[in-house]
């Protein structure tokens, strides 16, 4: 079977001729009008404001006074092991934007690709996959001169990186051991397996689509999914598992490892498919109930919500800050600058052969 650095790579459109006759593309029209840099500050604007919007909101949702207490009965350490572990999950999700690099083959360096998802990340799980996911990533790449399509594609292997690992440690987490359930949630062992199991069905069933169709496209209701080779299969299985387990062990480190492993990781699972489809801005409320409902089998609720609490200060907000910060910075550094055209790669692009090879 064909190595993974034989996965496929779009097909690059070609570059528009640059000589005097050559007419230019719309786009080009559109961004050489005048109102077109006071557009995109207005632009640019209004979605600041409708981020600080945002974070005011969920500010008020959150008892800051409880917040404060629990940090205060955790012990500095514990705190420590706990923001190392969120730090290293950021990390690895940050990996995963690697995917989409070596599908599309941009051009962008592995640090400046790694930076861009760590500022985006934090704000999709803070205000959701449309904010974070999308736009985030869309303004700063596309300030890279990546195409909408290349940017799409990039946001499609990071998202099925993520849910892949998901899938394969709900199957086992829920096979082999049943979590407390929150009231009101009419499901027992016996679902909770097969629904593992038919999550983990579809992480090997994907890997099984890479490795039979050894780096060709599948084809599906007349559109091309392109799929890597099984080892980049396995490979986004693997970090995606790892960043989930880290997740889970920054939780179980939080509770200062009184319930077992397997209560922490649960936790972080059934919070992760519970705001989702609860669809509220971080899972605000639902992460703690999930939580406090899951841990309190084998430690105080009190201080099951005071672990859950730390983990969502640590995990969501603190990030937050400073992505928002980072986010900031390169807005105000690149004000006035140039984009480069996303319709054509780069010049100096067209002479480096490919730049996969960091995930093969």
């Amino acid at each position: 079977m064909p190595s993974a650095s034989h996965a496929p790579a779009l097909p690059e459109e070609p570059a528009r001729p640059q000589g005097d006759g050559a007419p230019p593309s719309r786009w080009q029209r559109l961004r050489s009008q005048r109102w077109w840099p006071w557009a995109m500050t207005l632009v640019t604007g209004a979605f600041v404001v409708f981020v600080i919007g945002l974070l005011v909101r969920q500010a008020r949702t959150v008892d800051w006074g409880a917040v404060w207490e629990a940090f205060l009965a955790l012990p500095p350490a514990t705190l420590a092991v706990g923001g190392a572990l969120a730090l290293a999950s950021h990390g690895l999700y940050s990996t995963f934007d690697l995917f989409g690099r070596h599908f599309t083959q941009h051009g962008l360096s592995v640090g400046r690709t790694v930076g861009i998802t760590l500022i985006a990340y934090p704000f999709t799980l803070n205000l959701g996959s449309i904010i974070g996911g999308v736009s985030v990533r869309y303004r700063l790449y596309s300030r890279q001169g990546m195409s909408v399509g290349a940017i799409g594609q990039v946001i499609g292997q990071s998202i099925v990186t993520n849910w892949l690992g998901y899938f394969v440690l709900a199957g086992a987490v829920f096979w082999v051991w049943s979590p407390r359930l929150p009231e009101g949630w009419h499901v027992g062992p016996g679902e909770l397996r097969w629904i593992g199991t038919a999550l983990a069905a579809i992480t090997v069933a994907y890997v099984a689509a890479c490795a039979l169709r050894r780096g060709k496209p599948l084809a599906w209701r007349g559109h091309d999914f392109p799929l890597p080779g099984w080892r980049v299969a396995v490979l986004q299985v693997a970090v995606s598992s790892v960043n989930w387990m880290v997740m889970g062990a920054a939780v179980w480190a939080l509770t200062a490892y009184q319930p077992p492993y397997a209560a922490a990781l649960a936790t972080v699972l059934l919070g992760a498919v519970a705001g989702l489809i609860s669809r509220i801005p971080a899972g605000l409320g639902v992460l703690e109930a999930v939580g406090t409902a899951v841990l309190s089998a084998y430690m105080p609720a009190s201080q099951a919500l005071a672990a859950v609490l730390a983990y969502r200060a640590l995990y969501f907000f603190a990030p937050l800050v400073l992505a928002a910060l980072a986010f900031g910075a390169v807005e105000w550094a690149g004000r006035g600058a140039q984009v480069p055209e996303a319709d054509a790669p780069a010049e100096s692009d067209k002479n480096q052969p490919h730049a996969a090879g960091s995930i093969q």
